[in-house]
């Protein structure tokens, strides 16, 4: 059996869960069209994430994914690095106040119970592993359990846990890099070659992601071994999308030559490796950039949360993480139903 069939869906079409830029409105739709349509869950509090499980699901009868970031309990609670005096002077410079929640993420622990409570057809996981108990947990409860990877030796370990299928994320991808093991960040592996390695050592199916912007790139990652096509930049310049005007802009703005369409792995905004626009705030602070110099996600993502912040309150796409992927050329303004509807033309 496919995984098309296996999760019931018309077209090989999963949107990307974009923390902090999907919303269940673009879930739907994408679900409603045939796609599989998910929510980037993990920045949500578990109350919030119940309710919009409940929600989508208020919507369609459709299959779509809830993705979580596997965080530990000492991760998700803890600060024991200071804010960088860099970023302590930016804020005082700019007369942003700032003050550090108690945590610097939300209990994994918590958003998972949120998953056994209010069951989902499709659950994914980033940044790390769950275990073979939770993903036979969450199976028993008929929801498809996806793990993600930048490294074949990481599909294989979703593969040894029982997980239905596995998201290989190669180095073109925008946003954070999903692997975990040392492997996947000291030679980060392009999308083909990261199907093909994966190919050699796995036979779990596999869903591609990585600069896919078009029906053609849909039937190039399949050519090469995936059975699906993840795509987020594609997305967030779409009207379901909730990013705020000035980051849709940029991106826009990179298909006109208005703006370099640059893109740079970096720590500098959260602690742990994504991609996204080069800016004003990546040239700056540039040569703090060293692992070794940053405090680990999500720690950094807490401090510069208000920088970020402010930066959109003011307009400024030159302090907020612009994560978008090496395909971002390509991206046009449009609805979210007329991309999906020009992807599948060429399938």
């Amino acid at each position: 059996m496919t995984l098309l069939d296996t999760l019931n869906l018309t077209y090989p079409i999963v949107q990307a869960p974009m923390a902090g830029a999907t919303t269940p409105e673009l879930a739907v739709t994408v679900s409603k069209f045939g796609g599989l349509g998910s929510l980037g869950s993990g920045m949500t509090a578990p109350n919030v994430l119940t309710s919009q499980i409940d929600t989508i699901k208020s919507l369609t009868d459709r299959p779509f994914m809830i993705n979580l970031m596997v965080l530990s309990e000492y991760e998700s609670s803890t600060f024991d690095t200071a804010i960088p005096a860099w970023l302590s002077e930016y804020y005082q410079d700019n007369n942003i106040e700032f003050a550090l929640a108690e945590c610097p993420a939300q209990s994994f622990a918590e958003q998972l119970q949120v998953l056994y409570d209010n069951p989902v057809p499709v659950a994914s996981f980033t940044f790390g592993i769950i275990s073979a108990e939770q993903v036979q947990r969450l199976q028993s409860l008929g929801t498809r359990v996806i793990g993600t990877a930048n490294h074949p030796l990481e599909a294989k370990e979703w593969a040894d846990i029982g997980a239905d299928a596995v998201c290989v994320q190669g180095v073109e991808a925008g946003g954070h890099r999903g692997g975990w093991l040392p492997q996947s960040e000291s030679d980060p592996l392009g999308l083909l070659t990261l199907i093909g390695q994966t190919r050699a050592c796995t036979d779990i199916p596999l869903i591609a992601a990585g600069g896919i912007m078009t029906g053609q790139d849909i039937k190039a990652v399949q050519a090469a071994g995936a059975e699906l096509a993840q795509m987020g930049t594609a997305f967030l310049t779409t009207d379901q999308c909730g990013i705020n005007n000035i980051y849709k802009q940029a991106l826009l703005d990179t298909s006109h030559n208005r703006r370099s369409s640059e893109t740079r792995l970096t720590r500098l905004f959260s602690g742990k490796l994504a991609r996204g626009l080069l800016n004003n705030y990546l040239r700056d602070f540039a040569k703090f950039e060293s692992a070794n110099e940053l405090p680990p996600y999500p720690q950094l993502n807490a401090m510069t949360k208000f920088m970020r912040a402010n930066a959109s309150q003011n307009r400024d796409a030159e302090h907020q993480s612009l994560w978008a992927g090496q395909g971002v050329t390509l991206v046009k303004r449009e609805s979210t139903f007329e991309l999906l509807e020009r992807l599948v033309k060429t399938l």
